[in-house]
């Protein structure tokens, strides 16, 4: 079983970056696909990005492409989301999870396990 643990989150301005990390424990991190997803208060949690556990295929919602970048380091068992021009309407919990079953990369239910999360906010 994979467990999962973010760090990384904070407040930083609209404009700033952060870089959020995911650190897996257990041995078979390497073999799946990870995720990053995203919940503000009082709306439904949003697909954020996704790798491939090769790290050949990356995906990304709408909001945040061209200012967000995934990446991992299966050596270290690191998923990462780098997050650039952040604006106000990125303050969120963020999650990272891994796609254990088969689904879209959008595919919430795909995913589990799910780390605690990490708050993320950015002031105007």
């Amino acid at each position: 079983q994979v467990q999962l643990v973010e760090s990384g989150g904070g407040l930083v301005q609209a404009g700033g970056s952060l870089r959020l990390s995911c650190t897996a424990s257990g041995r078979t991190f390497s073999r799946y696909a990870m995720g990053w997803f995203r919940q503000a208060p009082g709306k439904e949690r949003e697909f954020v990005a996704r790798i491939s556990w090769r790290a050949g295929i990356t995906n990304y919602g709408d909001s945040v492409k061209g200012r967000f970048t995934i990446s991992r380091d299966n050596a270290k068992n690191t998923v990462y989301l780098q997050m650039n021009s952040l604006k106000p309407e990125d303050t969120a919990v963020y999650y990272c999870a891994a796609q254990t079953s088969s689904g879209t990369y959008y595919d919430i239910g795909s995913y589990d396990p799910w780390g605690q999360g990490t708050q993320v906010t950015v002031s105007s």
